[in-house]
């Protein structure tokens, strides 16, 4: 099955060059919206060299972290000091400098099983949205960052899961992931994640080449069907285009 969506790409020359464009895109919808703001964080290895730039003083010192609310779009079901907590990663970065803890708002993990944080956390971002419902013209959070893995997946919905089929739930469980860290997961819906006014993948490096382009030939894969209400970006350095990408 072939999908007719056809990623916006915007290609930049590094990987340094990415979470400059990054920052500057997540700046710049900050900027746009005057009274509270939500950003949809990701974890793995691709945010990092973003976060480690809005730990800096210069873009620090663009965010009015008061009224900035932190979110996580899929977490791994270890503790929340665990080397492997995608929010916990983020924390340390760049968030436990300047956000205040009421603004941060991780996947809770000190639950019985994924399922039982997967409820708390829908619970707490339907208070936070103020409705039980989503409304497709009043975006739940203002940019949703994305990244995808070797196998099509992004956030924690992996090819074939039945959470990929899920419409109603803004969060389910995984219980097991389909690639390395093979623990539970917790994850936003397709649908959570596409209520956003930007959604924003951020692929770098030649290990994603491949992946790359098959999300560009639009095959059926998750990271092909997340996307936004509003707008969706991809951030892509040359080394992850394939070669006959290039120049467009």
């Amino acid at each position: 099955m072939v999908t007719d969506h056809k990623p916006h790409v915007i290609a930049v020359s590094d990987s340094a060059a990415l979470a400059k464009a990054a920052a500057e895109r997540l700046l710049a919808r900050i900027a746009a919206n005057g009274a509270r703001v939500a950003i949809c964080l990701t974890g793995g290895s691709s945010p990092k060299r973003l976060y480690r730039l809005l730990a800096t003083e210069v873009y620090r010192s663009q965010i009015p972290w008061e009224r900035v609310h932190w979110f996580i779009g899929d977490e791994r079901f270890v503790g929340a000091d665990d080397p492997l907590s995608n929010m916990g990663m983020a924390r340390r970065v760049f968030l436990d400098r300047r956000a205040p803890a009421s603004n941060v708002h991780p996947i809770p993990t000190d639950t019985a099983d994924p399922e039982q944080a997967a409820r708390r956390y829908e619970a707490e971002l339907k208070s936070f949205y103020g409705a039980e419902v989503l409304d497709p013209s009043r975006p739940l959070f203002d940019v949703v960052l994305m990244g995808v893995g070797s196998d099509g997946h992004t956030a924690s919905l992996f090819p074939g899961y039945p959470a990929m089929e899920e419409t109603e739930r803004w969060v389910v469980g995984v219980p097991q992931a389909h690639v390395e860290p093979f623990v539970p997961r917790v994850t936003l819906t397709l649908a959570a994640l596409a209520s956003c006014r930007e959604m924003l993948f951020e692929v770098s490096g030649p290990e994603k080449r491949a992946i790359l382009t098959r999300v560009l030939a639009g095959e059926n894969l998750p990271a092909n069907r997340a996307r936004s209400t509003g707008e969706t970006i991809w951030l892509v350095d040359k080394a992850a285009l394939a070669e006959n990408f290039r120049g467009r």
